[in-house]
Order: C-alpha cells, then sequence, then structure tokens
C-alpha cells in the first residue's frame, strides 16, 4: 500500500472515529500533496509525500517556539499532537549515532578531519544532508556537524 493510499484510509477512519486532531492533521497533508500534484502536473510518489511530510513537520516544530513564547499552550498542546501524527508516516528517523556514524564517513570521504572548525561546514552540510534527507531533521543534522567540526 503506499503512503497515499494510507493516509487516505487513515483519513476516513479518523472521520469515522471523530478524532478532529488526526482527520484535521491529515487533511492537511493530503492539502499539501494534491498542491503538489497540481504545481508539478506529476503524481507525487511516497518520497515525494515523505518530504512534503518532513515540510510539514518542520513548519510545526518552528511555530513550537513562537506559540510557547506567547504563552499559547492550547495552540502548543495542539501542534505537538499534530506533529505526532505526522511521525507515524515518516520512515523511521536516524538516532544521533547513525547520523554521527554519516557525518563522519562523509567527512572521510570529503578528507575533512574532525574538529577542522566551522571553514569546512558548508562543504559538509550538503553532501550529508543528501545522504539522510527525509530520515533526519535538518537542525539536528547541523548540530551533529557543528560538534563533529568543534
Amino acid at each position: 500500500m503506499s503512503l497515499k493510499e494510507r493516509l487516505n484510509g487513515d483519513f476516513k477512519e479518523a472521520m469515522k472515529a471523530k478524532d478532529k486532531v488526526r482527520k484535521d492533521t491529515i487533511n492537511f497533508v493530503r492539502a499539501a500533496i494534491k498542491q503538489t500534484e497540481v504545481d508539478t502536473r506529476e503524481e507525487v510518489d511516497d518520497q515525494g509525500i515523505a518530504a512534503i511530510l518532513a515540510k510539514q513537520v518542520k513548519m510545526r516544530k518552528d511555530a513550537l517556539a513562537d506559540f510557547e513564547a506567547a504563552g499559547r499552550q492550547d495552540m502548543l498542546d495542539q501542534y505537538k499532537a499534530e506533529i505526532d501524527v505526522l511521525m507515524e508516516y515518516m520512515p523511521q528517523q536516524l538516532t544521533e549515532e547513525e547520523m554521527l556514524s554519516i557525518v563522519k564517513q562523509t567527512a572521510a570521504d570529503l578528507g575533512i578531519e574532525e574538529g577542522s572548525g566551522r571553514a569546512s561546514m558548508g562543504k559538509l552540510m550538503g553532501p550529508v544532508m543528501g545522504k539522510v534527507k527525509g530520515l533526519a531533521d535538518g537542525n539536528d543534522v547541523k548540530n551533529i556537524v557543528l560538534k563533529f567540526l568543534g
């Protein structure tokens, strides 16, 4: 079953169960998929849907800090619930150790040594992000690369 079919099936189940958060979240994703398909005039595959999901999660995570600063606990709780729903459809995320291993391997391939400083940040981030796309949050990868570079 494709990710798109799973989303459609889960949307119907959420409607039957009257699970508003789940229904609305899945509906946002379905709308984003449809918009992408209209814009590109191509059907989105599972990898494309994973990218859309990652973008949706990132948007919500970025908004969490703003809601916390504004004291909007209601919105904070809603966005956290939406993130939980979205994460169910995301590919299994890499652990910190797995990301560090990829960073070390990529650095070795590029001839970048551990502790070489921020000057190598740009050279390393691009290739690493290409390898972990959809499997790790960009901010987490950035933090690990910074730690690696010292």
